[in-house]
């Protein structure tokens, strides 16, 4: 039985993947950003433990850990979670700024290397869960897109300082998914929502899966995913 850390199970893709990793027996622990949705979790995926900490406030993540259980050894680091705001350059106020760079960079930069020492005993593997827009920028997306190329670059970096420990390093690029953060930017962007034009989250749940499932002689660095024709 493999044990997981996971962010963003409340919804959409993470949700998909606590829902299968669950199913067949895996330990499961739930990062909560506050002890209302730890209770939500705990409901949602009876069996699977939960930890609070808010990846929107990174410098309080290590105090907040420092006062809860946490597994003693990881198999994997799967990291979901994320925020997005549009906006042109020429309207993105600092706040904006560094809510998004927090909690789709920052943030999961603090989560790994408060987790580092479990994963490094089960020569574990960590997935960040990025974007598109950490590939390709375009107009009213630079915030956002900022902080999905700076993860893509936490992910590059430390898969080769952790190489030597044995761990597994994954970025998955999903295009858009049919999630309530899909939802948003559509409102955004002033556009109609129509779920069954995107990706199904459990799609993207099972490119997560086949990169932790994949035997130890082979890695996948990069997965790129696409809406279907």
């Amino acid at each position: 039985m493999a044990t997981h850390l996971i962010t963003g199970a409340g919804s959409g893709i993470g949700a998909a993947v606590a829902r299968r990793l669950l199913a067949r027996g895996d330990e499961l622990w739930l990062l909560a950003r506050d002890a209302g949705r730890a209770k939500e979790l705990a409901a949602a995926f009876p069996g699977a433990r939960t930890v609070v900490g808010d990846l929107a406030e990174p410098e309080r993540l290590s105090w907040a850990f420092g006062h809860q259980a946490l597994p003693e050894r990881l198999d994997s680091l799967l990291q979901v979670a994320g925020v997005v705001e549009l906006g042109t350059i020429g309207e993105l106020t600092p706040k904006i700024w560094n809510d998004q760079l927090a909690a789709n960079l920052v943030g999961p930069a603090e989560l790994t290397r408060l987790v580092l020492p479990q994963l490094r005993l089960a020569r574990g593997h960590v997935v960040f869960v990025n974007s598109g827009a950490g590939l390709d920028a375009h107009a009213e997306w630079g915030a956002y897109a900022a902080s999905k190329h700076g993860l893509k670059a936490l992910a590059d970096s430390l898969r080769w300082e952790e190489k030597p420990n044995g761990l597994r390093v994954t970025t998955v690029y999903p295009g858009r998914t049919a999630t309530p953060m899909q939802e948003k930017v559509h409102r955004q962007e002033g556009k109609e929502y129509d779920a069954a034009k995107w990706i199904d989250p459990e799609s993207v749940a099972t490119t997560i899966l086949l990169a932790i499932d994949l035997p130890r002689d082979a890695e996948i660095k990069d997965l790129t995913v696409r809406p279907g024709a």
